[in-house]
């Protein structure tokens, strides 16, 4: 009893610096804790046992650097400390974005149950859209009357059009005539996929379909590991394409569901089985936080701070920044944005106490 319960090493490949946080089972421990930290690992003994956690290769820690050493009561220790070299940089999956091509075969799947939505669909052309308030910018730009005031940016046969959260296909021979803002489900479980813009063309949203070659076969992905994945992706885009930090998520019927405020997305974070406090608690999202291999794992992470706007709460805030030129909003399907809602509550509530808030925000 007493022992530590994991450890948690929140690493900046910027700084190249790391916090590492010893929490443990009960607190105060009951007996004098040791601590060594080596450059590939971290020990800890307490009253004649000893537990280490090995860190991942990429991992080296310069012992000689530690510094600020304290106990925070329900936290644990707290220690800071210098990498000896800097971890390799985050895996950059190429993005949703990136790996549509043209004159390729594809399959489209309902993410959600992996349903088949359109079999063999060959794209002749992928074009990305310009950004949201496209049309506003060309009044400023002209000098005379906007040219495209009254065309709308239509997929033709074959077309896929690229846009921050979505893309518009052409329906082409399965003629959907179907008026427009209709929602589009999945045949087999119902989940909202995407949306009608006109009789032959159809929004979908990145966070609600898989796309794979047709030569490929199809591999699931834990949904709320999607949903990170796809955000994570968006947010970090956009903020380097736009310098842009703050978003409103707002959800298909037009309600803002999240203020998010992206702090960094250099993050690389080390973690122990055990350390997290979701790790016994059952949820819908069984697969969020457990180490990716053996006891001790390490993901990319993105790091955000975040207000949810649902019953009329942080009101204010909401009209504020939907009124704010330098916030981004974007778009998802509502059952989606209530899904990341419940993901980034149990990734706060997975967090050390003192580090689930900043100011009025959650971590």
């Amino acid at each position: 009893a007493g022992m530590a319960a994991g450890l948690l090493l929140e690493i900046r490949r910027g700084t190249q610096s790391a916090l590492l946080v010893i929490r443990y089972e009960a607190d105060p421990p009951s007996s004098p804790v040791d601590v060594s930290v080596a450059a590939d690992r971290v020990e800890v003994k307490s009253g004649g046992s000893c537990e280490v956690a090995t860190l991942p290769p990429e991992v080296r820690l310069a012992p000689s650097s530690c510094r600020g050493l304290r106990r925070l009561p329900g936290d644990g220790l707290h220690l800071r400390m210098c990498l000896s070299r800097p971890p390799p940089g985050a895996d950059l999956v190429s993005t949703w974005r990136e790996s549509l091509k043209p004159q390729k075969n594809y399959v489209f799947y309902c993410q959600s149950c992996g349903d088949i939505i359109v079999k063999d669909w060959k794209f002749l052309r992928v074009l990305p859209l310009p950004s949201e308030n496209w049309s506003a910018l060309v009044e400023e730009w002209c000098c005379h009357p906007n040219p495209f005031a009254r065309s709308t940016l239509h997929p033709q046969y074959g077309d896929c059009f690229l846009g921050e959260t979505f893309f518009l296909m052409n329906s082409g021979s399965e003629s959907h005539k179907s008026k427009e803002n209709t929602r589009v489900v999945c045949k087999r479980c119902k989940t909202m996929l995407g949306e009608t813009v006109s009789s032959d063309t159809i929004k979908y949203y990145v966070t609600e379909v898989i796309i794979q070659p047709s030569d490929g076969s199809f591999s699931p992905k834990p949904r709320s590991q999607f949903i990170q994945s796809m955000v994570a992706q968006c947010l970090v885009e956009l903020s380097s394409a736009k310098s842009t930090f703050r978003f409103t998520l707002k959800g298909d019927n037009g309600k803002i569901f999240i203020l998010i405020w992206l702090l960094n997305s250099d993050t690389l974070l080390v973690e122990s089985s055990g350390s997290s406090s979701s790790h016994g608690v059952s949820t819908p999202f069984g697969d969020i936080f457990m180490p990716s291999s053996g006891p001790v794992g390490a993901w990319n992470a993105v790091k955000v701070l975040y207000q949810p706007c649902i019953k009329s709460r942080n009101k204010e805030l909401a009209d504020a920044w939907e009124n704010d030129i330098g916030v981004h909003p974007l778009k998802f399907p509502s059952e989606t944005c209530l899904e990341l809602l419940l993901i980034l509550g149990l990734s706060t509530t997975s967090l050390p106490p003192s580090l689930r808030h900043m100011n009025s925000f959650q971590v």
